[in-house]
């Protein structure tokens, strides 16, 4: 069975929105090498609406910049929505909201690499509480951002420490698998 992991990256206050306003910062080789270890692993990805709607112009506008935004262009793109019903970046397939369980189950069980998916939202929630995602890295980056947004809807889960990765910028990447154990 195929994994889903959940790749977010975080500032120390929990802001886990406004990248662009501070994780560039904190970009090396470093980081680089363990994003491309996961995105490399896998061979679909599973987003959100809000994802989609803001990953594919920035990667689209890449394409042929490097292996990494070309294996960003080309892997097959799942994305859970209410709203769209087709996707112009590249092999996306759109997933209606109120289906996604369902359809999410029926993806883990084909054949194939891990599955992963960047930020951590109302889909990756959802796949949480019906124990459909298998690892969630945060990439804890040493910035207080001003705008914690993690779990503002007091939303709770417990999960168990897997495996820590400091990388060179100060970036923790802190690995967590879901437990099953309630709150």
């Amino acid at each position: 069975m195929r994994k889903i992991i959940n790749s977010t990256y975080v500032s120390l206050d929990g802001d886990s929105e406004k990248l662009d306003q501070w994780s560039f910062d904190y970009w090396s080789d470093d980081l680089e090498r363990y994003a491309h270890k996961l995105l490399f692993a896998a061979d679909a990805l599973l987003m959100g609406r809000d994802t989609y709607v803001n990953f594919e112009p920035a990667w689209s506008q890449r394409a042929g910049a490097d292996a990494f935004a070309d294996r960003m262009n080309s892997i097959d793109k799942y994305v859970v929505s209410s709203t769209l019903t087709g996707g112009d970046w590249g092999r996306t397939t759109v997933i209606p909201q109120d289906a996604a369980v369902e359809a999410v189950t029926t993806l883990k069980e084909q054949p194939g690499g891990d599955i992963l998916m960047y930020g951590f939202g109302p889909v990756a929630k959802t796949l949480l509480t019906h124990g459909l995602l298998d690892e969630v890295h945060f990439w804890v980056h040493p910035v207080i951002a001003g705008g914690g947004t993690l779990a503002a809807d007091g939303f709770r889960h417990r999960l168990s420490h897997a495996h820590t990765e400091v990388l060179d910028t100060g970036v923790v990447v802190l690995t967590y698998i879901p437990t099953p154990a309630p709150l």
